[in-house]
């Protein structure tokens, strides 16, 4: 029987960020915490694996040496800030950040060679934000990009990355916006604020054309939207797509108690999304499906948060969790023409969202 793998290393938590950032290891601590207490390493249906450092050439595949060699320099002179905002370093984060990339690097790899039916990164820091060039919003090196370009050294030439983490992954946009071997889907509140992309009209260049599709919902958008989208968008196009390997980057910072994020999802959005993307591997690629984790601030829901979607990953499900949430009825609404507009965008390309 093949096992849900949890991929996790306590050198994540070297990464040091100060007592009041958002993006600290009081994160994976309540994750693990959740995972220990449910006594999921117990059960033959979950693995808890240890990652290795990603080398320096599977970085290089996505990002620029200078990136790299300013990092480890931040880095070993004591650490400050990697740009000009809230991406914090100390001296342990180059470590931490290679283990983040190498987490994600393990997941697919070992489902790749069908030793997992599936994984759950635990990384930190998290990695959509940080472009060729340059790291942002929390992120250093971006550990999903890392997974997607290592797969495509091994021959894979349609991989899907489906985002939901609530801000977009401008960085991954960017790494992939000229190749159609990545199709890039993302879900996520409105950009203007940060990161200034995403917008429905940012579709791909050059053979990447079509293959970036954005989903840009108003504040305080909900779980109906989300799921407009899953439907009408992100499960027709991905089955048309036909990816060889399917990678979430997966952010719980859409749960309406998130201090930073600023949509309204749903305890229960999560799971089900797991759900639909599962179905979704089993009916295109022999199950072949990784989940990378990026934000997500609310401590003290995260841990169930994850675990939720990690019994999700082997077939189990956890006791019913009912939030009381205020619905947003205009956002609801304007959300739904968002998700009308960039159907009609992306017709141009998917056979299946031609009216």
């Amino acid at each position: 029987m093949k096992t849900t793998g949890i991929v996790y290393t306590k050198q994540h938590l070297h990464h040091k960020t100060g007592s009041h950032h958002p993006e600290s290891g009081s994160r994976l601590r309540a994750i693990m915490n959740a995972l220990r207490k449910q006594k999921l390493f117990s059960k033959r249906e979950y693995c808890l694996i240890s990652p290795e450092i990603a080398p320096t050439e599977d970085l290089e595949l996505v990002h620029s040496r200078e990136h790299i060699k300013l990092v480890k320099q931040v880095c070993e002179n004591g650490g400050g800030l990697l740009d000009l905002g809230d991406t914090v370093a100390s001296d342990g984060t180059f470590m931490a950040a290679k283990y983040a990339a190498g987490s994600a690097k393990r997941a697919v790899d070992e489902v790749l060679k069908g030793r997992l039916r599936n994984a759950f990164a635990l990384t930190r820091p998290p990695g959509h934000h940080a472009g060729p060039t340059y790291a942002m919003g929390f992120c250093v090196f971006n550990n999903v990009s890392v997974a997607a370009s290592y797969l495509a050294t091994k021959g894979l030439r349609r991989i899907l990355i489906l985002d939901i983490d609530a801000h977009h992954g401008n960085g991954t946009q960017e790494i992939f916006y000229d190749t159609g071997n990545v199709l890039y889907i993302s879900l996520h509140e409105d950009p203007h604020e940060f990161p200034g992309v995403g917008f429905e009209d940012e579709v791909g260049r050059d053979d990447g054309l079509g293959y970036t599709i954005n989903i840009p919902f108003p504040l305080r958008t909900g779980d109906d939207a989300y799921l407009k989208a899953m439907h009408e968008i992100v499960i027709p196009v991905t089955r048309e797509f036909a990816p060889q390997f399917i990678l979430l980057s997966v952010g719980y910072d859409g749960y309406f108690r998130d201090p930073v994020g600023r949509l309204n999802l749903s305890f229960q959005i999560y799971p089900l999304i797991f759900r639909k993307m599962l179905d979704l591997a089993s009916a295109t690629c022999e199950d072949k499906l990784v989940a990378v984790l990026e934000g997500g601030y609310c401590v003290p829901r995260l841990g169930k948060l994850v675990l939720s979607t990690i019994l999700t990953m082997a077939g189990s499900s956890l006791q019913r969790t009912v939030d009381s949430r205020p619905v947003d009825l205009a956002a609801e609404k304007r959300a739904e023409k968002i998700v009308e507009r960039v159907k009609k965008v992306q017709s141009k390309f998917w056979k299946v969202l031609k009216a």
